[in-house]
């Protein structure tokens, strides 16, 4: 599950940095609105499934903590990137009792 929510993190994240650094001056300086248009629905659909995966993990591999901070770090430009890092370290893992 790590390795799919790192993919659609990163994926999401490069789709957020191409929409705001390629396609919305595509649209205010080149008057081209069609990047915006295909990069947003991307952007959009990859938004919602790692919101979805993060959902879908809560409970069963990590705490409700990770939902917040995927959540935030879903927000901003680099936060994808920073949040795997995260993920990947085991701070949100469930803590087995035995």
């Amino acid at each position: 599950m790590k390795q799919w929510i790192a993919l659609v993190g990163y994926l999401e994240g490069f789709s957020f940095l191409i929409l705001m650094g390629y396609a919305m001056p595509m649209k205010y300086i080149a008057g081209d609105p069609s990047a915006v248009s295909l990069f947003g629905s991307i952007h959009g659909g990859l938004f919602v499934a790692f919101i979805a995966m993060l959902l879908y993990g809560v409970g069963k591999h990590w705490t409700s903590t990770a939902l917040i901070h995927g959540f935030v770090a879903a927000v901003f430009p680099a936060g994808p990137f920073l949040f795997e890092g995260m993920l990947s370290s085991g701070e949100y893992d469930l803590v087995e009792e035995g």
